[in-house]
């Protein structure tokens, strides 16, 4: 049974909130956020990546880039900026890329589900990049950004959804890369407690994307509990802010891998290994990707190759094995490049889906790289049944778009 909870949201303006929405933390880099935030002193990037506003050489995991981030905040609430609601609400986060809307129900989820394996993960997370977003939430006593859920398709929550997106929007913009976000409130009481009882309903809910900034905001919560002689369980701090979407209407695109030499091979050595676990087929110069699981596409020397994993080189009934990206790593990276740790191997890189084949190619052929692999993208089911398994994906496998904009909403832990 999946718990999710109404919160007061604090929110911007809706005059400012276009110049307040930025792309998650996590998305750009330091010197890519602080372009992107340009002269906009709005930018929720001001308090996700205060970094940006501090000295070049500052140690990003200080104390002062917390605090920063903190007072950025509070200028903006000072500034009429932000403001709270004045009730407990759920919020529904719709968001529109090529035509296709996904809709999303904005609460609090439980930092006890999370703990009891209610909400499921799929990823390894990172000590450092956690540490990092405990301690944003830690100086703040705020949730900034929301993480981004999956759950079950469920017709009643369907309908519900339906029902509000139907009405007029609380915000309603599109931003530069063309993807409209709209958003409403849902305040009122029947329809709260109708998403409250049909949400725990749910088997379980599964983390999409941002497993750092779940495990930080559920080890805050944690912490905050041992913490209380006199906890209860309703504090604030046992939720934390969460988009929970329908499965049937994400997309997850493909996540390629480009690497920086053969491990010493020619290129007609390289092909000849490859022939021994896969169907080779020169595609020429054309842009050739992958139709279908285990079949990749391959970019080499101004060339495109499909290749076709040969009956035998995987497990379709394992979840883990089945991936596309194992079968690259167990065929491919491991036995004839040597790369056999993809967290820190610096001869590979990975490139998302929304950057096209064409990024794979501008790599190689600028010499950065050797060769480029193209995948089939993971399905939804796929994800779900690693994570319903208790199994873990490889590194750098789920590409969701489009992204959360951070700064619509912020959950408050107290």
């Amino acid at each position: 049974m999946a718990i999710l909870k109404p919160f007061k949201g604090i929110r911007p303006k809706n005059e400012f909130v276009q110049q307040v929405a930025s792309k998650p933390y996590d998305v750009l880099d330091e010197k890519e956020a602080k372009a992107e935030a340009g002269d906009n002193q709005l930018s929720f990037y001001h308090v996700i990546k205060p970094e940006i506003d501090l000295p070049a050489d500052v140690d990003h995991y200080a104390f002062e880039v917390y605090d920063k981030g903190k007072t950025n905040f509070i200028n903006m609430v000072q500034q009429g900026v932000f403001f709270q609601d004045e009730k407990p609400c759920y919020y529904i986060y719709q968001q529109t890329m090529n035509g296709r809307k996904q809709n999303g129900i904005v609460g609090g989820a439980s930092v006890e589900d999370y703990f009891n394996n209610v909400i499921k993960k799929h990823e390894l997370t990172r000590p450092d990049k956690e540490e990092d977003r405990r301690n944003h939430v830690r100086v703040s006593n705020l949730n900034y950004e929301p993480v981004f859920f999956a759950y079950p398709q469920h017709a009643a929550l369907d309908a519900i959804v339906n029902k509000v997106v139907a009405g007029k929007a609380e915000y309603d913009f599109t931003t530069d890369d063309g993807i409209g976000h709209a958003f409403w409130v849902v305040n009122d009481d029947a329809t709260i407690a109708s998403i409250t009882k049909y949400f725990a309903e749910l088997p379980a809910t599964y983390v999409a994307d941002g497993h750092h900034r779940t495990a930080a905001a559920a080890g805050v919560g944690k912490e905050r509990r041992e913490a209380n002689p006199n906890h209860t369980g309703n504090e604030a701090y046992n939720f934390f802010l969460a988009v929970h979407f329908p499965d049937n209407q994400l997309a997850i695109m493909d996540y390629n891998r480009v690497v920086t030499d053969l491990n010493g091979l020619t290129d007609a050595a390289f092909i000849k290994a490859l022939k021994q676990n896969f169907i080779v087929t020169d595609k020429g110069s054309k842009v050739y990707r992958p139709s279908k699981l285990h079949e990749f596409g391959m970019y080499l020397s101004g060339k495109w190759y499909a290749l076709q994993a040969k009956k035998g080189t995987y497990n379709d009934a394992d979840p883990v094995d089945v991936l596309d990206v194992s079968i690259l790593s167990k065929q491919i990276l491991e036995p004839v490049l040597n790369i056999t740790d993809l967290r820190t191997d610096t001869r590979i890189q990975f490139v998302g889906g929304l950057r096209g084949l064409g990024e794979l190619e501008r790599r190689v052929n600028s010499g950065e790289m050797k060769v480029a692999f193209a995948l089939f993208p993971v399905s939804m089911k796929q994800l779900i049944d690693i994570a319903d398994s208790g199994n873990i994906m490889p590194p750098k496998v789920t590409w969701f778009e489009p992204k959360l904009r951070s700064g619509l909403v912020l959950y408050e832990l107290a």
